[in-house]
């Protein structure tokens, strides 16, 4: 028997750029093979999720299986390293502070770095990307709106259209001070504007003139059809016959994608940087079910499972022969949120009586305790129990004590004889998820609600679509900044599914956004947790435990409690 290293990390960070956290379905593949200590060889990893497009930015698909794959193919010029610091990557380029008044950072793009066709990555790639992170073009009042992306554009909103000295090197100009703007913008999740120029019939230069003369706010034929092909041509789950459609800038390229099963990965070969990759490939699986990802482990068809624990699984795991086990609080929390444009939760009467039967208590005794004894019910909106003083702090005045604990009496006052019907949106291939449902409609029943369900595989599709009238899902954040505040709860938040509005919410987004004292910016984080849950916004349920595994022939993995987990640093993955 191999020994085993176990290590246990603890997370706290403030909340940044979210993407979805789920579930998928098992599938089936060959196994790898193996290399000789950083030589090469191929890595196959368990992930949850099935992947469904190379945009993992666009609105619909910021699943964290999609960043994850990205990651790998995008270079940029920083990363977030497991203690959650930014690393800087010059291999890729350079950024700076050049004027604190206004604010100024210039951006350059080393000569070298190109796409895996050889088109030079410039001011065309990064004039759409602002594009698309600013939201320069849009309207919310006209209703006009061109890329749909996931994020957050409060911060970039600041800026007008970049200053280009030459074809690498930008200079963004902000209006105002902005909290995140070491952060505010990347080439993470860009993508390639002579693609899109070309399939939206025109040509780079003509893409170039186009977002640098449009006028904002306003239909332009031209521009949305650049926006549709950013929207839509980039969602495939195989590869089809267009290598264009998925292009890389960064350590490795998709060579190979069956849908629903799988995705692999080889090295890039006109990739230049720092960051390449010591094996040949790395091929991704999707299996949903955490005791496949286990078994898988165990007959050696993965080396790495990274799986939504439960107590079967972390004793499955910890009976596994020949492997290394990380633990530790991830980034992210299970929640329910109230859909605002339902008839049902249109009474705050009624969305109030509906949390006050969520058995957040009963969920961690049956699902979680098993596994983590110390976790404890998540009682902000915007901070997590690991954050220490700072969660502390908002829940002491955010008023989330209301719903401390199940009230069925309350409920039924509030109700005041009405028998509300509820439909439910979860993802029904999770077992945490399938179970905390089934809690939560027995214990409303009891006050007069009919919870109906909702549970979809494909949830995530229809987060936002009106089709149901509370959602139960997951959120994991980067662990740098404060976009993901506005990005949830401001009105025109891209991750905002409820249709929550309150003015005074979106104010302070705002001001958050400009906000350089960390003091004063945890203060304005507080006074958005107090009228989130005076709206009844939602409930957050718990901090999702994390566990990650893998054989002990694979080394460089580390924990990560961060959206991109042990993929953080793929390029230092080697087999012994």
């Amino acid at each position: 028997m191999a020994i085993t290293r176990r290590t246990r990390f603890a997370a706290g960070a403030a909340v940044a750029a979210l993407a979805l956290a789920g579930c998928a379905a098992q599938t089936e593949e060959e196994p790898g093979t193996e290399g000789d200590g950083g030589g090469g060889g191929t890595i196959r990893v368990a992930e949850t999720n099935a992947f469904t497009s190379f945009n993992s930015n666009q609105v619909d698909h910021t699943l964290d299986v999609n960043g994850k794959v990205t990651y790998m193919m995008r270079a940029d010029w920083q990363y977030i390293a497991n203690d959650l610091s930014l690393v800087k990557d010059e291999s890729f380029g350079t950024f700076e502070r050049t004027s604190e008044d206004p604010l100024t950072v210039e951006y350059n793009i080393n000569d070298d770095v190109v796409w895996s066709d050889g088109n030079a990555i410039d001011k065309a790639d990064m004039l759409l990307q602002w594009a698309v992170l600013s939201g320069h073009f849009d309207n919310a009042k006209k209703k006009v709106a061109y890329f749909l992306q996931g994020g957050e554009n409060a911060g970039l909103s600041l800026t007008d259209v970049p200053e280009f000295s030459d074809e690498n090197s930008m200079s963004l100009v902000y209006s105002e001070s902005y909290v995140d703007w070491e952060i505010g913008f990347e080439m993470l999740t860009s993508m390639p504007a002579h693609v899109v120029a070309e399939r939206a019939g025109m040509t780079e230069e003509e893409l170039v003139e186009l977002l640098e003369t449009a006028e904002p706010g306003v239909e332009n034929e031209q521009l949305r059809a650049v926006a549709d092909v950013w929207n839509k041509d980039f969602n495939i789950k195989a590869l089809g016959d267009d290598p264009s459609l998925y292009l890389s800038s960064g350590p490795m390229i998709a060579t190979d994608a069956v849908e629903d099963q799988s995705i692999t990965l080889g090295v890039n070969e006109e990739y230049a940087g720092d960051l390449a990759p010591q094996v040949d490939e790395i091929t991704v699986r999707f299996i949903g079910d955490a005791a496949a990802q286990v078994a898988a482990l165990r007959n050696g068809e993965v080396d790495i499972i990274a799986p939504q624990p439960n107590t079967d699984t972390v004793e499955q795991i910890n009976a596994l022969q020949d492997v290394t086990v990380h633990e530790g609080s991830q980034l992210s929390y299970d929640h329910v949120d109230l859909s605002f444009d339902s008839d049902v939760f249109s009474d705050a009467d009624v969305r109030k009586a509906f949390l006050l039967t969520i058995p957040r208590e009963d969920i961690l005794d049956r699902l979680i305790r098993p596994m983590y004894a110390d976790a404890v019910p998540v009682n902000s909106q915007i901070f997590l129990p690991s954050q220490g003083e700072r969660y502390d702090a908002a829940v002491e005045v955010n008023g989330s004590d209301a719903f401390a604990e199940v009230d069925i009496d309350m409920a039924k006052e509030l109700l005041d004889g009405r028998t509300p019907t509820v439909r439910l949106l979860y993802n029904n291939t999770n077992p945490i998820r399938v179970d905390s449902f089934q809690m939560i409609q027995e214990s409303a029943s009891k006050a007069g609600f009919t919870v109906e369900d909702g549970g979809d595989p494909k949830w995530s599709e229809k987060l936002g679509d009106g089709t149901y009238d509370a959602s139960l899902f997951g959120w994991i954040n980067s662990g740098v900044g404060f976009g993901g505040v506005p990005q949830l709860f401001s009105s025109t938040g891209g991750g905002n599914f409820s249709a929550y509005s309150n003015d005074e919410v979106d104010q302070l987004s705002d001001d958050l956004m400009v906000e350089l004292d960390a003091d004063a910016a945890d203060e304005i984080q507080r006074e958005i947790d107090t009228l989130l849950f005076a709206d009844s916004f939602g409930l957050p349920l718990f901090q999702t435990p994390g566990i990650d595994a893998h054989s002990n022939a694979v080394s460089g993995v580390e924990f990560n409690p961060n959206k991109f987990g042990v993929w953080w640093n793929f390029w230092e993955w080697t087999i012994e």
